[in-house]
């Protein structure tokens, strides 16, 4: 107990590790600067999306019910549960609006990606260009992706440098619907689970939220000239 409150006493916390990953890719620079400058001055006539996937979530359902907080005890889950099978989660965060376009699919296969971007397309009005932020998977920058943005000459990818998923808005929004609907949830089956994903995505659209990128450091300012223009 006195280890303990002297390290409270003086804010040590050595048991703390915090992870870190630097890219090697040598346009880091002007890569990030064309995403961070489609962040604060988007195109006026058009649309920014971070789009990615968040896979294998799976479909847990508890053998035993949870025991709801109460007053100095805190809210109880059994360890045992049923698998019910995984389902992934195509999300396109609008970086004007915070607004979210989503869709389930059994697998994330260049097929599907494709076909979200069908879907972000269609949602769009006819010949708005579009600005599609992604990383760098396999699936992104496949043969059928690049047919797709042959064919539609509007959409404009923007992928982020290696390493550097960060830069991309949509992964805050993925760890917000994760804590507060996957990690807690009960889902009875996976339709069950793409309900109540499909479900919080509707409700989040009641009030969506922007990020607002700042930075808080100057003197480490990406300072690379990239001009995104829009039409």
């Amino acid at each position: 107990m006195m280890v303990a409150r002297v390290w409270r006493k003086h804010r040590l916390r050595p048991h703390r590790l915090e992870g870190h990953m630097a890219s090697n890719d040598p346009d880091f620079e002007a890569k990030a600067a064309e995403i961070i400058g489609l962040y604060l001055h988007p195109p006026q006539h058009a649309a920014a999306f971070c789009v990615d996937e968040k896979t294998a979530i799976q479909a847990l359902d508890r053998k035993d019910p949870v025991l709801p907080l109460s007053p100095g005890r805190a809210e109880r889950h059994g360890f045992e549960y049923y698998r019910h099978g995984t389902l992934s989660l195509f999300a396109a965060f609008n970086a004007r609006t915070g607004e979210v376009l989503g869709k389930t699919a059994a697998h994330h296969t260049a097929a599907e990606f494709v076909a979200f971007l069908t879907d972000i397309v269609a949602n769009q009005p006819r010949g708005k260009a579009i600005h599609v932020i992604a990383d760098n998977l396999s699936a992104h920058q496949s043969q059928p992706v690049r047919d797709f943005l042959a064919a539609h000459g509007t959409v404009h990818p923007h992928f982020t440098p290696t390493y550097s998923s960060w830069l991309n808005q949509v992964e805050l929004w993925f760890s917000k619907i994760e804590r507060e609907v996957i990690a807690r949830g009960v889902f009875t089956s996976v339709k069950d689970l793409a309900r109540k994903l499909m479900r919080y995505i509707r409700q989040y659209h009641t009030a969506p939220k922007t990020v607002k990128w700042k930075y808080f450091d100057p003197t480490r300012r990406i300072t690379s000239q990239s001009a995104v223009t829009g039409h």
